[in-house]
């Protein structure tokens, strides 16, 4: 049971910090171009007895900058390679020409390109000290500060942080925390409220459930009926044989501790499709058709058929998640999501300061119950890493939902996004402001233009901007 909590703890973790999305790549333009390049940061910014130093690699595109203090729009990686959100986040390239804006994408420390020790970032605790959002928003008020001294014209621009998901927190936490550095924040699908007691531990799946409720008679009863006939059949090596070949699994199963994997990859994949469930063909974790729930919930219409006739439907149902190209020969269920997130570093901030509460009933949601069980984390985070988790933190560094003395912050968040339970979606102060898209999944705004879009996230985007040019014309008149 121990594993199973913390592979669900630690896969919706790497799901808080899921990156821009990618187009299909038929339709995806060239790689818009850009420049890589490299700063010289220090490991730890708040102490003084060390003084090593990294590379933190950094992307611009200044072709539509305006050379005398135009704005610029920079982007506050997450987890993973910053090559990939660059060439994704189309809605910084698409608004870039109109603001006149720079673009600068900053990797997050201990991720693609940016360790800080290289090969051993990851050996151990010692050398993974350095990892955390505190040193990530110091090495981008460093970059900042550097970027505006080193190019001509750039001295006064303004600068906006712009992120999603784990980076959308990061944007919030860069406007709270360092004010002098960026005149305002877009934060997409941020959950920085998914921390200690401020939100029920269980919104999230419901949400979740609530997807999949919506998008077709019987579906969401299908998954829940889906759990007890995986336990029944699990019960005997006949059953794990027939599960093995049912959902044509790579790798047999072979006991219990299986099938609680097998189960554990079941509920990744109805999570991810809850986030990455948009309104045209997409290529985010995995490539998907439109609203690709309504498809899923095709196959999942009579929760009352026997166990096997239910889970070969539910096999149809994760078939077109893991193989819509009809390209896989079997199904990995140590795969769910994309490569290019780092999920060795976001595991261990899991284990350390991003601590986010959640559980399960199975009655308010189509998932097994799972109590939030902290004690069990603590000790499997012991076990990993050799550190203790710290849950709250955040909130001791960050606020929680004391931030009213803050200002210029734009928090979006989608109604079909999980990730909306521990966002801000209401109006906080007249500028800390909370946009909410009732079509949109996870941070649809963040994503290039696109026919399918719903009239909701053309409006977001409207205002986003709106806002955004309003924190650059106060900016210039302070000058």
């Amino acid at each position: 049971m121990l594993r199973l909590l913390l592979s669900l703890l630690l896969l919706l973790g790497a799901a808080a910090a899921l990156p821009a999305p990618r187009r299909r790549r038929a339709a995806a333009p060239p790689p818009a171009p850009y420049l890589t390049r490299y700063l010289r940061q220090q490991i730890d910014h708040f102490g003084f007895d060390e003084n090593l130093t990294f590379q933190q690699r950094y992307l611009v595109a200044d072709q539509h900058w305006k050379k005398d203090n135009g704005p610029i729009l920079f982007y506050t990686g997450n987890e993973g390679d910053i090559t990939w959100f660059c060439n994704n986040t189309g809605f910084m390239w698409d608004v870039a020409e109109e603001l006149n804006a720079m673009l600068v994408f900053a990797e997050h420390r201990y991720y693609g390109e940016s360790l800080p020790f290289g090969n051993e970032s990851f050996s151990d605790s010692k050398h993974l000290n350095y990892l955390t959002s505190e040193q990530a928003l110091a090495d981008f008020a460093v970059l900042i500060e550097y970027l505006k001294t080193t190019i001509a014209g750039a001295r006064y621009s303004p600068v906006i942080a712009i992120g999603g998901s784990y980076g959308g927190m990061l944007a919030a936490w860069f406007r709270m925390k360092y004010p002098h550095v960026v005149v305002g924040a877009l934060a997409a699908s941020a959950p920085i409220w998914q921390f200690g007691d401020l939100v029920p531990c269980g919104t999230y799946f419901s949400i979740v459930t609530n997807d999949f409720k919506k998008s077709g008679t019987g579906c969401s009863e299908s998954i829940r009926n889906s759990w007890n006939a995986i336990n029944n059949l699990s019960s005997t090596d006949a059953g794990l044989q027939w599960l093995s070949s049912t959902f044509h699994l790579c790798s047999p199963l072979k006991n219990l501790q299986d099938a609680a994997i097998l189960k554990n990859w079941l509920s990744e994949t109805w999570i991810n499709l809850a986030m990455v469930n948009y309104p045209y063909k997409a290529d985010f974790l995995q490539p998907l058709p439109a609203w690709p729930i309504k498809e899923v919930c095709k196959f999942l219409k009579d929760p009352s058929l026997s166990d096997k006739l239910l889970l070969e439907n539910v096999f149809q149902a994760v078939n077109l998640y893991y193989n819509y190209s009809g390209e896989a020969s079997c199904l990995d269920t140590s795969e769910t999501a994309t490569k290019n997130l780092g999920q060795l570093g976001w595991y261990y901030q899991a284990c350390t300061e991003m601590v986010m509460p959640m559980c399960t009933d199975g009655v308010n949601d189509m998932f097994e119950p799972q109590k939030w069980d902290f004690e069990a984390l603590s000790e499997e985070c012991y076990r990993l890493w050799g550190v203790r988790p710290r849950p709250s933190w955040i909130l001791s560094m960050y606020g929680g939902k004391n931030i009213s003395s803050h200002s210029n912050i734009v928090f979006s968040n989608g109604g079909l996004d999980p990730w909306s339970a521990g966002g801000v979606t209401q109006n906080i102060t007249d500028s800390l402001v909370a946009i909410v898209i009732p079509d949109g999944a996870h941070h649809l705004d963040l994503r290039s233009r696109n026919p399918g879009d719903p009239k909701s996230v053309q409006q977001a985007r409207a205002l986003e901007i709106c806002y955004m040019k309003q924190w650059i014309e106060k900016a210039r008149h302070s000058h």
